[in-house]
């Protein structure tokens, strides 16, 4: 912090975030409407009369003033964020498709995930080539270069209430923080429903909608609903570890609920693994007992994330040679996931449609968009 002083002295540095105080008028905070919102449940936006905007998520409120339009008394418990919103820091990872699919990436100048950890060929050249810059990780970001490039505002992870003193930081260099929850979703387009939230702060909602509307149309035409449970092929979705363990998803996660919504089923349940049916996320079980649960799964789907991706039965086998014995081994119905379907938001509906043609075996004349068969 001592650098940062004296680099903020040497420099006699003044500059004007979002969040700073301005001059207020005597407006009232009227509300006029809602955003209508079909899957997000992890933020709320109710539109006021003067054409500010009141945006909810958790316990924070935040009042996006439009341009031109004077800061209103009544803002006590809010952070104001004045548009336009320039010089963006996107920490949260999910959150840098979405402006990149509004065509507003260049509202984003700093982020902390460096260029060899992105997937997506848009970001992965911005990082590079320095147009967004890489400061650091979430947990020690530069300070220096944030005021310097006069940060309008940072988006965060749920990540960072590991280190509130970052946040407090930020805060105190009067840059608003955004801690986003699209990972709480409960539905999984529920996730990719936060690029309205991007679109409103960036001044392009409509853009935003249009995106979002074609995006779940595909989804929102699948008859997966009508499947029997009788009649739903099950799946497994995983990997394996370095030290030989099967990492797989928990049945509430949204992998295990994007398989349901695509007319398939999920193998693992809670009982299977003796965890809460509201647990998220991923876990590691022994050899033994993924073998158990899942030998008889009618698809294999793996999750090529973290050690990249495959494409034969051989380099699956290589992995472990237990899987030889299974069911969707024998068959040839094993699939592999691309890299980037967890960095691009926008895909949720794509990959729900992904899903739903290897359940419903229409996969002859589909380009599917994440999966690809291994050979």
């Amino acid at each position: 912090m001592k650098k940062l002083i004296s680099f903020v002295t040497a420099f006699g540095l003044l500059f004007v975030t979002g969040c700073q105080k301005s001059e207020s008028t005597g407006d009232t905070l009227d509300i006029s409407g809602k955003m209508e919102l079909k899957y997000a449940e992890q933020f709320s936006v109710d539109y006021c009369e003067n054409g500010c905007s009141i945006v909810n998520i958790a316990d924070d409120r935040f009042l996006i003033v439009p341009e031109n339009t004077a800061v209103p008394d009544n803002t006590a418990g809010m952070t104001v964020i004045k548009q336009p919103v320039g010089n963006i820091y996107v920490a949260a990872t999910s959150a840098m498709d979405l402006f990149d699919s509004i065509g507003r990436l260049d509202d984003v100048k700093m982020t902390s995930t460096a260029a060899n950890g992105w997937s997506l060929p848009d970001i992965y050249d911005a990082v590079d080539s320095g147009k967004i810059e890489f400061i650091g990780k979430y947990s020690s970001p530069d300070y220096e270069t944030l005021v310097a490039e006069n940060c309008g505002l940072a988006i965060e992870s749920t990540m960072i209430y590991h280190t509130p003193e970052v946040k407090e930081q930020l805060e105190s260099f009067d840059i608003p923080v955004l801690v986003e929850r699209s990972s709480y979703e409960t539905h999984p387009l529920g996730r990719m429903e936060w690029i309205k939230l991007y679109g409103l702060l960036t001044g392009d909602i409509e853009s935003a909608e249009k995106q979002f509307n074609e995006k779940t149309k595909a989804f929102e035409e699948l008859s997966a609903g009508d499947i029997p449970e009788s009649e739903r092929k099950t799946a497994a979705f995983f990997y394996v570890t370095s030290n030989g363990y099967f990492s797989i998803r928990k049945p509430g996660d949204y992998v295990s609920k994007m398989i349901e919504l695509a007319g398939g089923k999920y193998i693992f349940t809670a009982k299977d693994l003796n965890v809460d049916e509201n647990a998220l996320s991923t876990m590691n079980i022994q050899s033994e007992k993924f073998y158990e649960v899942a030998h008889d799964a009618d698809i294999l789907i793996y999750n090529s994330t973290i050690d990249g991706e495959i494409n034969t039965i051989d380099e699956l086998l290589g992995k472990s040679s237990i899987l030889a014995d299974f069911k969707a081994v024998k068959e040839g119905n094993v699939w592999c996931t691309g890299q980037n379907m967890f960095q691009q938001t926008t895909g949720a509906a794509d990959m729900i449609c992904d899903l739903n043609s290897i359940f419903t075996d229409n996969t002859e004349n589909e380009n599917l968009t994440f999966l690809h068969k291994l050979d």
